[in-house]
């Protein structure tokens, strides 16, 4: 639900930044993990494609409250989950196989779950913006437990976490 023009204050609308930028990053981390396994396991690809569309939905819904603050919203992610994808790539290249996607995989969600309570804990929930930040964070949470759960059956015994 796009909110209607709201004067929010400097520190929300940078919270609301920081966090569309930690959804691209989760965007395009899936879209990695959905390229990297589509051949190894096309059921989790397809989930992981459906939560790389899921966060941008997201970071195009924190845009738009952004941009009625008469703020120019980012557009791109960071370069350390930029980093993370290739140590990824690499890690799957080198064997790691579905393991190690799904290893970062909630990684990335331990970040973007902390990233997104941080907020809502900062702004005490009072911006016009928290509803929005909490049913996101719902839907976070939720994929974040889906994924820890992916994770935790595909542990091999023997082999680190």
């Amino acid at each position: 639900m796009a909110m209607s023009t709201h004067t929010l204050s400097q520190k929300s609308i940078d919270w609301l930044q920081s966090l569309t930028q930690v959804n691209i990053d989760s965007r395009d981390g899936f879209k990695e993990a959905s390229e990297n396994l589509k051949d190894k396991d096309p059921s989790l690809a397809n989930r992981f494609c459906t939560l790389s569309q899921q966060r941008d939905a997201q970071a195009n819904e924190l845009q738009a409250m952004i941009a009625s603050n008469a703020e120019t919203p980012t557009n791109s992610g960071s370069f350390s989950a930029a980093a993370h994808r290739t140590w990824m790539d690499l890690r799957t290249a080198l064997g790691g196989g579905e393991q190690a996607v799904l290893d970062e995989a909630e990684r990335g969600e331990d970040t973007i779950k902390a990233k997104y309570e941080e907020a809502l804990n900062d702004m005490g929930g009072m911006e016009p913006c928290c509803d929005t930040l909490r049913r996101h964070l719902s839907a976070v949470k939720a994929s974040h437990d889906e994924v820890k759960a992916l994770r935790d059956s595909h542990h091999r015994p023997g082999k680190a976490r």
